[in-house]
């Protein structure tokens, strides 16, 4: 500050060539969130192309081939009576093999989380042993123990029992590479939730059947959903394993996807693909109806 006379002060000068310090730092911000907008848009538009090049263009492009020739040989490809057996064999597996894996996986995860045993760690790997072996091993596995020649083969088929090229062989085939999804997806919800309200249960008088049925399952039920939901689409693309050990018998023991083989394998393309698109179909009607109960329930709740 400089003084004009006695007593008279001067406001302090603009800084030289007319820069102010908020209008700078308020440029400055905006240039930062510019350009932290430009980053997020950049790895949006990389994720979004991402999934279009890996998922949604093979889709489209099954779709198109589909119906490029209109629905006349859609139609006839669907209402084959080979296509109906191996689409209703598809839904019977995974109608035994999904409840079955529910079940299991429940009882699983509540024996790591809540048990008090030893060999927790081990008991874990063996569950994840799908996850790590291919599905064609599990199908050679299968032979070696319910074949013919295998540790099994010759008592059961004594007993008037055929495990191999038959459909048990095919739903256990197809339990054994779907069997970790429950229980995985359960698992981190039991953690999360703790064991206190089961123990109020429990000093409440509860037995320890109510107690899983009034508070245990309502609080995991949505990690069993999605478990459900993974294994349901597993189970539906099951195709290595199944392969093995159904011996791919035309109108016998050939699901959906070992039914697509086959007719692209015989130049039938259209059938190929239609069965494609109805596998497609399905994971996208199982997604579907996850997605409306989820909506459904947690707008009852919140009502």
């Amino acid at each position: 500050m400089s003084a004009s006379g006695a007593g008279a002060v001067t406001l302090p000068r603009a800084p030289a060539g007319g820069a102010h310090p908020r209008r700078d730092a308020s440029a400055a911000r905006r240039a930062a969130h510019r350009a932290a907008r430009r980053r997020k848009l950049g790895a949006r538009t990389a994720a979004l192309g991402y999934l279009a090049v890996l998922l949604l263009a093979p889709l489209v492009m099954i779709f198109y081939r589909t119906f490029e020739h209109g629905l006349g040989p859609v139609w006839s490809a669907v209402s084959a009576p080979n296509a109906q057996h191996a689409f209703w064999l598809s839904l019977e597996i995974v109608a035994i093999a999904v409840p079955l894996n529910t079940v299991f996986g429940i009882g699983m995860a509540l024996l790591l989380e809540r048990g008090r045993i030893r060999g927790k760690g081990l008991l874990g790997m063996l569950i994840d042993v799908p996850f790590a072996i291919s599905p064609v091993v599990v199908g050679l596995a299968l032979v070696l123990v319910y074949g013919k020649s295998g540790w099994l083969g010759n008592a059961l088929a004594e007993a008037g029992i055929q495990v191999i090229f038959s459909v048990p062989g095919m739903v256990l085939a197809t339990a054994i590479v779907s069997l970790p999804f429950v229980a995985r997806e359960t698992m981190p919800v039991l953690r999360e939730l703790g064991d206190d309200a089961e123990q109020a249960a429990a000093t409440l008088g509860a037995s320890a059947w109510q107690t899983f049925w009034r508070v245990t399952l309502p609080g995991i039920r949505w990690g069993v959903v999605y478990g459900v939901v993974l294994t349901t689409a597993r189970a539906l693309g099951e195709f290595g394993a199944v392969s093995i050990v159904s011996g791919r018998i035309e109108g016998q023991t050939q699901t959906l996807p070992l039914y697509v083989q086959d007719r692209f394998e015989n130049f039938d393309l259209t059938g190929a693909y239609t069965a494609a698109v109805v596998l497609a179909l399905l994971a996208m009607a199982t997604l579907l109806a996850m997605n409306l109960l989820t909506r459904r329930t947690r707008a009852r709740e919140a009502s």
